[in-house]
């Protein structure tokens, strides 16, 4: 955890900003708690929503199809939803709207 922090002063100080850091240390750790919530979550969602349609196609195999289009769509969802927690982490890590 020592490394992020000081890699994150390191990224900020070779910008030339004087960055406090207080500030620099919280945006490393919030930026680790998004992506791992935003981690958690979906993957826990996706393993269920995929064993369930594993358990729906060997129940009735003739519904694969729809099964697996309704999969892949609700997969994508839920991806999205890691994606915009990296999205807020990369925020907080380099256009840091706290420094």
């Amino acid at each position: 955890m020592g490394s992020l922090i000081s890699a994150s002063y390191v990224l900020a100080a070779a910008s030339g900003a004087g960055v406090d850091p207080l500030v620099s240390a919280a945006s490393v750790l919030a930026a680790a708690l998004a992506i791992g919530l935003a981690a958690i979550g979906p993957g826990i969602g996706q393993g269920n929503a995929a064993g369930q349609a594993v358990e729906g196609i060997a129940r009735q195999p003739e519904a694969e199809g729809k099964i697996r289009g309704t999969l892949l769509l609700t997969l994508a969802f839920m991806e999205s939803l890691t994606i915009y927690g990296l999205v807020i982490a990369l925020v907080l890590l380099f256009a840091n709207p706290f420094a």
